[in-house]
């Protein structure tokens, strides 16, 4: 896992060095081509920023890629464990991961690419590539709600632990699994916590251990709750609501808008990737190859799903990977 810039071509460069980038190219090198992985943070950054506690909904097997068992004494693993498995595969397989390196675009085309990236220090570097993997999911990338105070440092879009927010006033903003799991947290740690959701209870896309969980919390008084309601505007010391009731002012020391994520458009069309803007702004690609409608450029994970990002997970991203292989074989090896 070398940091220094590329000066040969590499048959696949992949951006984006999570679960799903990772799979992509261990396929293509068990396929026998080269690859290359380029990421803006670690591996599996995504991940890494996940809450520290966190429990995957899912069983390891699902998460497993490149043939490697994610062996774990827990039913649904971890974080930490999860991260550890990541890692282990990436030393297995050798992987070429540039961590800490932007993409900031790609020139050239088909069979001879050019990938300009940046390093934390401002350097530039350049990588070339004869076909290209956009694997970056959506993490990175919160839907912000547009309100008055957005951009206080009380308040945050992302949820990584309780303890610095015990005895505060907290409000947490969102209806499904990540705002019911950090109000929980929250609550259980020695947070006043109040839930705000515009819709009318909880989403149903909660995981079923934790919506009885959040809802009697919430029936007992113990966390509050304001359902087909606002944040209207965050200031220093309180927030102000819109409830069906009429307008409210809380005490508040910190927010949680915990709202959604989205993918970066705005690179996916920068490459030249069309969004179909009938169909929330799935990128147009062939389900077969994953490859775009820009020759070489293929996508994978989250991103294949556009604004749909409750679709595809690692579970089944992870599989991406076999399918860009497949059609590598019949384009690389026949040019």
């Amino acid at each position: 896992m070398s940091d220094h810039a590329a000066e040969d071509i590499v048959d696949l460069l992949v951006i984006g060095a999570g679960p799903t980038g990772m799979a992509c190219a261990i396929e293509a090198q068990r396929a026998g081509f080269t690859a290359l992985l380029v990421d803006k943070g670690c591996l599996c950054n995504s991940l890494f920023h996940y809450p520290a506690n966190m429990t995957f909904f899912t069983t390891p097997e699902l998460l497993e890629i490149g043939n490697i068992p994610f062996s774990s004494p827990n039913q649904k693993p971890n974080r930490s464990e999860a991260l550890e498995y990541y890692r282990k595969v990436a030393e297995h397989y050798a992987l070429d991961v540039r961590q800490y390196e932007t993409v900031e675009r790609a020139t050239g085309s088909d069979g001879r690419f050019l990938v300009h990236t940046v390093d934390r220090f401002g350097r530039k570097l350049e990588h070339r590539a004869r076909k290209l993997v956009v694997a970056t999911g959506y993490y990175d990338l919160p839907n912000y709600l547009g309100i008055p105070g957005e951009d206080l440092n009380k308040v945050r879009h992302y949820y990584d632990e309780p303890h610095p927010f015990f005895d505060r006033d907290v409000v947490v903003i969102g209806g499904k699994n990540s705002a019911a799991i950090a109000a929980l947290d929250l609550w259980r740690h020695g947070a006043r916590v109040t839930l705000v959701h515009r819709g009318a209870e909880m989403h149903r896309h909660v995981k079923y251990w934790i919506l009885p969980d959040i809802n009697n919390r919430i029936k007992n008084g113990e966390i509050s709750a304001y359902f087909s309601s606002n944040v209207t505007n965050i200031a220093e010391d309180e927030v102000m609501l819109s409830t069906p009731q009429g307008p409210l002012t809380l005490p508040n020391h910190f927010v949680f808008a915990l709202t959604g994520y989205h993918p970066d458009f705005d690179f996916i069309e920068q490459l030249g990737v069309t969004l179909d803007e009938e169909n929330d702004r799935v990128p147009v690609c062939d389900p077969a190859t994953l490859e775009s409608n820009v020759p070489g450029i293929y996508l994978a994970g989250v991103i294949v799903a556009g604004e749909r990002t409750n679709e595809i997970f690692i579970e089944n991203g992870r599989f991406h990977g076999q399918l860009i292989a497949e059609a590598l074989r019949g384009k690389l090896q026949a040019a």
